[in-house]
């Protein structure tokens, strides 16, 4: 069966997922004018309309929007195709969540580059409320991610290191906390305030304290620099809070610190063909993890 013009079926994607002509022309170096011959090129061999022309507006329409899905998946997928094969030894693209980016990955990766010219390390830092990610759709070669080790069956991964959650605040507050706790202001670093009641049923502490009152910030980090400006007492990894705590910039109200059953990963997606890379990777980082023992963690002492 003959196929429409790849230019064409590029065209309409194009103008399909962007919503304008006008945008999709910009995309693709072309005028709107010729976007929109290729788009009725394809209403012609498809014989139906793909797009409702109003004026100078436009709206894909349901038939489109069927098709556009598809296209958007094929050329996603012609893209990886010809990503792994221009060569594979010269770089991976890393995703990997905010908190650990700033307290940790950062600095892993600059000492990577100093010691390795390839692979490259191209990394996007980004919030997850949950931490996943789809290989056949994210234009991610690898990621680090916080769970259970689960994460899909089309996903390989190997641990980094726990998570410890543990109160944090300025120095000058850890006296108040350890009189009084129920008079200071917890900053909460998740919206569904889950960490302080998993610090505080693990622990048994404070059976009574009121978590629903408090700061609520979407990450860790912004949870330890609102301590750090001194907002309150937070929950922080203390793993990836150890460089804030030795420098002064934040303290331990309380020494227990537990484990939430969750770990950083390191995910990749089955049959790779960057697999020698990402081994080089892991290797590195699991050799700059921050220090912890066997049977728990080391409190600075």
């Amino acid at each position: 069966m003959a196929l429409p013009p790849l230019y064409a079926l590029r065209a309409f994607e194009a103008a399909a997922r962007l919503g304008s002509f006008s945008k999709a022309a910009a995309m693709l170096n072309v005028t709107p004018g010729a976007v929109s011959r290729h788009i009725r090129t394809l209403e012609s061999w498809f014989e139906c309309e793909l797009f409702r022309r109003n004026g100078p507006r436009v709206e894909v329409t349901d038939a489109g929007r069927v098709l556009a899905e598809q296209l958007t998946e094929g050329f996603q997928s012609l893209e990886r195709a010809c990503y792994a094969f221009r060569g594979n030894s010269r770089e991976l693209r890393l995703k990997a969540p905010s908190t650990l980016t700033m307290r940790w990955l950062l600095d892993v990766l600059n000492a990577f580059r100093e010691q390795y010219s390839t692979p490259k390390i191209e990394i996007s830092s980004v919030w997850m409320d949950t931490d996943t990610v789809d290989f056949s759709r994210e234009p991610y070669d690898c990621a680090i991610l916080l769970g259970n080790g689960h994460f899909g069956p089309g996903a390989e991964s190997s641990v980094l290191f726990k998570e410890w959650l543990v109160p944090v605040c300025t120095p000058a507050q850890v006296e108040q906390a350890q009189k009084d706790i129920f008079s200071c202001e917890l900053i909460h670093p998740s919206p569904d305030r889950r960490d302080w009641r998993r610090w505080l049923k693990r622990t048994g502490k404070f059976g009574q304290l009121n978590t629903a009152r408090g700061k609520v910030f979407d990450t860790l980090e912004q949870g330890n620099l609102a301590a750090i400006s001194g907002h309150g007492i937070s929950v922080g990894d203390l793993l990836l809070s150890m460089e804030a705590i030795k420098n002064g910039l934040l303290a331990l109200p309380f020494n227990e610190a537990v484990a939430t059953g969750d770990s950083y990963w390191l995910v990749w997606p089955k049959g790779t063909p960057r697999r020698k890379n990402i081994s080089l990777l892991y290797d590195w980082l699991k050799e700059a993890v921050p220090y912890e023992t066997s049977a728990g963690i080391d409190y600075l002492n």
